[in-house]
């Protein structure tokens, strides 16, 4: 076994996972798992730049995590970041913050690794029996969306730059959205999937996986949660069909009803909107009859390679 501690910074979240893990069989045990919403990609899209309040955002976050580790022993850490650094000019500031702070330099990964994490995470514990492959891992981010389709290993892989707080901010969102928002908001996730497609092939997969904050709110909504529950949420089947009522009312809403829906975290309340119209129209480009909510992701994957990487 190796204790490994996993963290992934992306443009709305920067979450933690120390595990346990066993290279030989891939299994993980859970230590100790942790998520904040920090919004790291504050105005990247517009500024190609990371705002100084939201560098100390992430920083504050990551201090927490950095007690975490040392408390728990983690005999290796690693550090991935992914599309909001990709995107900003002046991500070295970012890389030395992250240094002082964990001791480890950030890996800033490509579009195509982050695909490989997020698909070891979300297919290692899948039963072929009950949710066949090939899988088409779709992982809905704060600045952009990867399609991943594999059965045992990745096949294709695109990763597109539409994910929830960027859509939010390109079109200006407002509460609730104009028909004419909607309109420009559906035809930007349809080009961007027009692009993923000249990659992916979409629509050969026979079970199609979900990771993400976007698709455990839309489920943790579907399921009518009093409030999150990890358990509840995993492996937890969704049908398109519901997807497309809780876009729409989601699309209808204010953000005071968004607010008031339990399982909403506030983090979410102003980009979940985006977030859903990116899910739905995945599953149809897909022609998904249902979507499996996955809770393990792209933390796992992370932890898994980092532990094979020391075997």
């Amino acid at each position: 076994m190796t204790r490994v501690a996993a963290v992934d910074c992306g443009t709305n979240s920067v979450r933690l996972l120390v595990a346990d893990a066993d290279p030989a069989t891939g299994e993980l045990t859970e230590l100790d798992r942790r998520m904040e919403i920090v919004r790291l990609g504050q105005g990247v899209d517009r500024t190609g730049r990371l705002a100084p309040e939201a560098l100390e955002r992430t920083f504050a976050a990551c201090r927490g995590y950095a007690e975490a580790v040392r408390e728990l022993g983690a005999e290796r850490v690693r550090f991935v970041a992914t599309s909001a650094t990709r995107d900003a000019s002046n991500r070295d500031e970012f890389t030395r913050g992250v240094l002082d702070i964990l001791g480890v330099e950030p890996e800033v990964v490509t579009g195509d690794r982050e695909a490989e994490f997020s698909f070891t995470g979300a297919t290692h514990a899948l039963s072929g029996a009950t949710h066949p492959g090939p899988y088409l891992v779709v992982d809905i981010g704060g600045g952009s969306t990867e399609c991943v389709v594999g059965t045992e290993r990745v096949s294709a892989a695109r990763s597109v730059d539409i994910g929830c707080v960027r859509l939010t901010e390109r079109h200006a969102l407002s509460d609730p959205v104009t028909d004419a928002q909607a309109a420009a908001l559906r035809a930007d996730i349809a080009a961007a999937l027009d692009e993923a497609a000249e990659t992916v092939p979409l629509g050969e997969a026979r079970t199609l996986v979900g990771l993400a904050g976007t698709v455990a709110t839309v489920t943790g909504i579907a399921l009518g949660l009093d409030a999150y529950d990890s358990a509840a949420i995993h492996h937890t089947a969704v049908g398109v069909d519901e997807v497309a009522a809780i876009a729409d009312r989601l699309l209808r809403s204010t953000h005071a009803e968004r607010a008031a829906i339990p399982v909403m975290h506030p983090g979410r309340v102003d980009v979940i909107t985006a977030g859903a119209q990116i899910l739905l129209a995945v599953m149809e480009r897909a022609g998904a009859a249902e979507l499996i909510a996955s809770e393990h992701d792209i933390l796992d994957g992370i932890a898994l390679h980092t532990a094979l990487d020391a075997g």
